[in-house]
């Protein structure tokens, strides 16, 4: 019996086999994973400390009697279940703040946006000069103190002393009590808290129209598209993700307005500027009535979800008829 010898294979006309990658353990992580974990971690811990918990701790005072004598005496801590929300709507004062606040946020936010847009729209303009300089002054506002500015918006908007007054009496009008009438209080506010904010918005929609290619506009001016049609057509466009961004920024900043109501009017007259804000502190901070004031915080964070969830609902169904 012959025994062949075989011969081995050719190692530079043999195929390579291809080598083993590492494998990760099924129901383990890998290194990526965990190098993803830890730089989530810290993130994760300050939402944690700073919002998970703070929201579950007033649910859970919203649902006691939690005021100043409990703060002495912690067992006689009751649990009350809806008792505290079952008052709020019964007490006519929250629904006052609930509307003033509805109309700060109505009339408020398109005025803060549109403001924001138009300048912006102004300074991305190449022949605008100075441009530097009109975005460190437009932006001011927003940086400046909130007291100390409201401060002195309250001598601007004087029935007898304001500027604003005597331009109006310059101009032949009647001078306006603006911060002593229900009728001007909330138009009175909204001027100053519009001119504190919309400066941050303004840099948010700098920023985006400044990545519009150039080539969308020149080919809507070769279409024969005049500025009103390339604004509507090609910057909008182009820059609704951010202005839906800017939107819900915006009504949430409203939603919780309270520092200009309390410094400028101290709620009145005739409690025309309450906020729901505003409210809370009263019944926290004031009447000590901590479970009561935990549920007007569970309430608007409620009410700032829902305009939240119903903002991101407009804005895909418009961008489905679109398409």
């Amino acid at each position: 019996m012959t025994m062949v010898a075989q011969t081995p294979p050719d190692p530079v006309h043999s195929e390579r086999l291809p080598a083993k990658t590492p494998t990760k353990r099924r129901g383990g992580i890998g290194r990526r994973e965990r190098a993803a974990w830890g730089f989530l971690a810290p993130a994760l811990i300050a939402i944690a400390i700073f919002f998970v918990i703070p929201v579950v701790s007033a649910l859970l005072l919203s649902l006691t009697d939690f005021d100043i004598y409990a703060l002495a005496d912690l067992a006689n801590l009751r649990f009350v279940g809806l008792q505290n929300y079952e008052r709020l709507l019964s007490n006519p004062l929250f629904w006052t703040a609930m509307r003033n606040t509805a109309w700060f946020a109505v009339l408020g936010v398109p005025l803060t946006i549109a403001a924001a847009l138009g300048a912006a729209v102004i300074l991305n303009a190449r022949t605008v000069k100075w441009r530097p300089i009109w975005r460190v002054m437009l932006f001011a506002p927003y940086v400046t103190t909130l007291v100390a500015t409201a401060v002195v918006w309250r001598y601007l908007l004087h029935t007898r002393y304001g500027v604003i007054n005597w331009g109006l009496d310059s101009i032949g009008l009647p001078a306006v009590d603006w911060l002593g009438q229900p009728e001007s209080s909330i138009p009175a506010i909204l001027m100053f808290v519009v001119w504190k904010t919309f400066g941050y918005n303004m840099l948010i929609f700098l920023a985006v129209l400044q990545t519009v290619p150039d080539e969308l506009y020149e080919a809507a001016r070769i279409d024969g598209a005049g500025r009103w049609k390339q604004f509507r057509h090609v910057t909008l466009p182009a820059i609704a993700p951010t202005v839906l961004l800017v939107s819900i920024i915006t009504v949430a900043a409203f939603f919780q307005l309270f520092a200009e109501p309390y410094v400028m009017t101290q709620g009145g007259p005739a409690q025309s500027t309450v906020t729901v804000l505003y409210f809370m502190y009263e019944e926290g901070f004031k009447w000590w009535n901590l479970g009561s004031a935990s549920a007007v915080a569970f309430i608007l964070f409620l009410c700032i979800l829902a305009v939240t969830l119903v903002q991101l609902w407009v804005s895909r169904r418009l961008a489905g008829s679109e398409t």
